[in-house]
C-alpha cells in the first residue's frame, strides 16, 4: 500500500469525484467543455494533490495540500454557479458543499500535523 492510500481524506476526495461524476451527467450539454469540464478537473485534483505530495518532503507535502485544499474552494465555486444555473438543486448544493467543507478541514489537520511534527 502507498503512503496516500493509508490517508481517510484521500479516500474522502476519492468518494467526492464520484459524487461529482455523478452529479454532472445531466447537466446540460452546452455546459460539457465549461462548467461540466471545469468541476471534474477540480474534483480530480483534490485526490490527485494529495497523492503526489506524499511522494514529496514535508514542506512540499504542505503546498500540495494547499493546492488540494485550493481544488475543493474551486468545486465550491463552480457548484454555486451550477446552482444558480439551475443545474443543481439547493439540497444537492448543500449536501456537496458540506462534503467540500470536511474535506478542507481534513486536509487542514492533516497540513497542521505536518507542521507541528517538524517543531
Amino acid at each position: 500500500m502507498l503512503p496516500f492510500e493509508r490517508l481517510n481524506v484521500y479516500h474522502a476526495a476519492l468518494q467526492f469525484t464520484d459524487v461529482i461524476y455523478n452529479t454532472v451527467k445531466n447537466w446540460p450539454r452546452e455546459e460539457v467543455y465549461s462548467l461540466t469540464d471545469q468541476l471534474k478537473r477540480a474534483s480530480v485534483s483534490i485526490a490527485l494533490n494529495i497523492a503526489e505530495g506524499t511522494s514529496r518532503t514535508k514542506k512540499d507535502f504542505r503546498h500540495f495540500l494547499d493546492l488540494s485544499r485550493g481544488s475543493c474552494y474551486e468545486c465550491v465555486s463552480i457548484l454555486e454557479i451550477a446552482k444558480n444555473r439551475g443545474f443543481v438543486r439547493e439540497r444537492q448544493y448543500a449536501s456537496l458543499y458540506d462534503q467540500c467543507v470536511s474535506i478542507v478541514k481534513m486536509i487542514n489537520g492533516l497540513r497542521n500535523s505536518l507542521v507541528n511534527h517538524e517543531q
